[in-house]
Protein backbone atom coordinates (compact mmCIF):
# COMPACT_ATOMS: atom_id res chain seq x y z
CA UNK A 1 0.00 0.00 0.00
CA UNK A 2 1.76 3.46 -1.36
CA UNK A 3 0.92 6.35 1.12
CA UNK A 4 -0.47 9.08 -1.00
CA UNK A 5 0.42 12.89 -0.40
CA UNK A 6 -0.73 15.61 -1.55
CA UNK A 7 0.78 18.60 -3.52
CA UNK A 8 0.87 20.45 -0.25
CA UNK A 9 2.10 17.68 2.05
CA UNK A 10 5.13 17.06 -0.61
CA UNK A 11 6.12 21.26 -0.67
CA UNK A 12 6.05 20.86 3.15
CA UNK A 13 8.62 18.10 2.67
CA UNK A 14 10.36 19.68 0.12
CA UNK A 15 12.59 21.86 2.32
CA UNK A 16 14.06 18.36 3.81
CA UNK A 17 16.80 18.54 1.39
CA UNK A 18 17.47 22.06 2.73
CA UNK A 19 17.47 21.87 6.31
CA UNK A 20 19.84 18.50 6.06
CA UNK A 21 22.45 20.03 4.47
CA UNK A 22 22.86 22.09 7.88
CA UNK A 23 21.44 25.57 6.21
CA UNK A 24 19.31 25.73 9.92
CA UNK A 25 19.24 29.61 9.09
CA UNK A 26 15.89 29.09 7.39
CA UNK A 27 12.74 31.12 7.99
CA UNK A 28 10.46 29.41 10.57
CA UNK A 29 7.84 28.87 8.48
CA UNK A 30 10.40 26.59 6.17
CA UNK A 31 11.25 24.59 9.04
CA UNK A 32 8.02 24.51 10.60
CA UNK A 33 6.79 23.49 6.90
CA UNK A 34 9.45 20.56 7.07
CA UNK A 35 8.31 19.67 10.64
CA UNK A 36 4.82 19.12 9.78
CA UNK A 37 5.34 17.19 6.36
CA UNK A 38 7.85 15.19 8.65
CA UNK A 39 5.73 14.31 11.13
CA UNK A 40 2.49 13.58 8.71
CA UNK A 41 4.77 11.12 6.69
CA UNK A 42 6.10 9.25 9.77
CA UNK A 43 2.52 8.98 11.79
CA UNK A 44 0.44 8.30 8.59
CA UNK A 45 2.96 5.43 7.53
CA UNK A 46 3.18 4.27 11.31
CA UNK A 47 -1.10 4.35 11.30
CA UNK A 48 -1.25 2.16 7.98
CA UNK A 49 1.37 -0.04 9.47
CA UNK A 50 3.04 0.41 5.19
CA UNK A 51 5.77 -2.21 4.70
CA UNK A 52 9.48 -1.23 4.28
CA UNK A 53 9.10 -1.42 0.55
CA UNK A 54 5.73 0.37 0.10
CA UNK A 55 7.97 3.51 2.15
CA UNK A 56 10.33 3.55 0.31
CA UNK A 57 7.86 3.67 -2.91
CA UNK A 58 6.14 6.44 -1.08
CA UNK A 59 9.33 8.64 -0.91
CA UNK A 60 10.55 7.88 -3.83
CA UNK A 61 7.90 9.99 -5.34
CA UNK A 62 9.39 13.21 -3.73
CA UNK A 63 12.94 13.32 -5.69
CA UNK A 64 15.04 13.54 -2.56
CA UNK A 65 18.61 11.71 -3.16
CA UNK A 66 19.52 8.41 -1.54
CA UNK A 67 21.01 9.07 1.35
CA UNK A 68 18.33 11.10 2.68
CA UNK A 69 15.26 8.41 1.71
CA UNK A 70 17.64 6.16 3.58
CA UNK A 71 17.72 7.87 6.38
CA UNK A 72 13.95 8.52 6.35
CA UNK A 73 13.79 5.24 6.00
CA UNK A 74 15.78 4.19 8.87
CA UNK A 75 14.10 6.69 10.87
CA UNK A 76 10.65 5.19 10.04
CA UNK A 77 11.52 1.65 10.62
CA UNK A 78 13.50 2.91 14.05
CA UNK A 79 10.39 4.66 15.25
CA UNK A 80 7.03 3.01 13.62
CA UNK A 81 6.31 1.13 17.14
CA UNK A 82 6.36 4.08 19.45
CA UNK A 83 4.86 6.35 17.10
CA UNK A 84 2.18 3.68 17.24
CA UNK A 85 1.62 3.50 20.55
CA UNK A 86 1.57 7.11 21.04
CA UNK A 87 -1.30 7.24 18.18
CA UNK A 88 -3.05 4.74 20.31
CA UNK A 89 -2.81 6.40 23.56
CA UNK A 90 -3.84 9.81 21.80
CA UNK A 91 -7.43 8.27 20.52
CA UNK A 92 -10.12 9.15 22.39
CA UNK A 93 -11.61 6.90 25.35
CA UNK A 94 -15.27 6.06 23.95
CA UNK A 95 -17.77 4.75 26.02
CA UNK A 96 -18.45 1.11 26.73
CA UNK A 97 -21.64 -0.87 27.19
CA UNK A 98 -21.88 -2.16 30.59
CA UNK A 99 -26.09 -3.04 30.83
CA UNK A 100 -29.73 -2.04 29.49
CA UNK A 101 -32.63 -2.04 31.51
CA UNK A 102 -35.79 -1.75 29.36
CA UNK A 103 -39.53 -1.14 30.52
CA UNK A 104 -42.94 -0.84 28.11
CA UNK A 105 -45.53 1.89 29.57
CA UNK A 106 -49.17 1.88 27.79
CA UNK A 107 -51.09 4.82 28.52
CA UNK A 108 -54.76 3.33 28.06
CA UNK A 109 -56.68 6.41 28.68
CA UNK A 110 -56.89 10.00 29.73
CA UNK A 111 -58.82 12.33 31.03
CA UNK A 112 -60.09 13.91 27.63
CA UNK A 113 -59.79 10.51 25.63
CA UNK A 114 -61.05 7.17 27.21
CA UNK A 115 -59.86 4.76 24.36
CA UNK A 116 -56.64 6.00 23.94
CA UNK A 117 -53.67 3.37 23.68
CA UNK A 118 -49.93 5.31 23.49
CA UNK A 119 -47.45 3.15 24.00
CA UNK A 120 -43.90 4.70 25.01
CA UNK A 121 -40.73 2.20 25.47
CA UNK A 122 -37.89 3.82 28.31
CA UNK A 123 -34.71 2.25 28.34
CA UNK A 124 -31.88 3.13 30.59
CA UNK A 125 -28.25 2.63 29.13
CA UNK A 126 -25.44 1.66 31.40
CA UNK A 127 -22.08 2.57 30.22
CA UNK A 128 -18.77 2.35 31.28
CA UNK A 129 -15.99 5.19 30.83
CA UNK A 130 -12.49 5.22 32.36
CA UNK A 131 -13.84 3.65 35.38
CA UNK A 132 -16.65 5.61 35.75
CA UNK A 133 -20.27 4.05 35.32
CA UNK A 134 -23.01 6.41 33.61
CA UNK A 135 -26.41 5.93 32.36
CA UNK A 136 -28.50 7.38 30.01
CA UNK A 137 -32.34 7.35 29.93
CA UNK A 138 -33.82 7.36 26.24
CA UNK A 139 -37.63 7.12 25.69
CA UNK A 140 -39.25 6.10 22.45
CA UNK A 141 -42.33 5.02 20.77
CA UNK A 142 -42.06 1.65 19.48
CA UNK A 143 -42.06 2.35 15.29
CA UNK A 144 -38.72 4.71 16.03
CA UNK A 145 -37.43 1.74 18.41
CA UNK A 146 -37.83 -0.48 15.60
CA UNK A 147 -36.61 1.93 12.84
CA UNK A 148 -33.27 2.09 14.87
CA UNK A 149 -33.22 -1.62 15.27
CA UNK A 150 -33.45 -1.64 11.18
CA UNK A 151 -30.67 0.72 11.02
CA UNK A 152 -28.22 -0.71 13.45
CA UNK A 153 -28.71 -4.15 12.10
CA UNK A 154 -28.14 -2.52 8.33
CA UNK A 155 -24.62 -1.09 10.25
CA UNK A 156 -23.51 -4.51 10.89
CA UNK A 157 -24.36 -5.99 7.94
CA UNK A 158 -22.34 -3.20 5.98
CA UNK A 159 -19.15 -4.24 8.54
CA UNK A 160 -19.09 -7.88 6.95
CA UNK A 161 -17.86 -6.18 3.84
CA UNK A 162 -15.07 -6.73 2.49
CA UNK A 163 -14.33 -2.81 2.04
CA UNK A 164 -15.73 -2.52 6.25
CA UNK A 165 -12.68 -4.90 7.08
CA UNK A 166 -9.79 -3.70 5.11
CA UNK A 167 -10.82 -0.17 6.59
CA UNK A 168 -11.19 -1.71 10.03
CA UNK A 169 -7.36 -4.35 9.47
CA UNK A 170 -5.70 -0.68 8.53
CA UNK A 171 -7.23 1.26 11.75
CA UNK A 172 -5.27 -1.09 14.02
Amino acid sequence: MLLVLSEEQKAHLGCLPRAGAGKLNLGVDTIQHGVEGLSYLLSESSKLMISEIDFQDSINVLGFSDELNKSLLQLYLDHRKEIRNVLGELTPKLPSYHSLEWRLDVQLASRSLRQQIKPMVTLKLHLNQNEDRTAQVLQTDPSTLLHLIQQLEQALGEMKTNHCRRIVRNMK
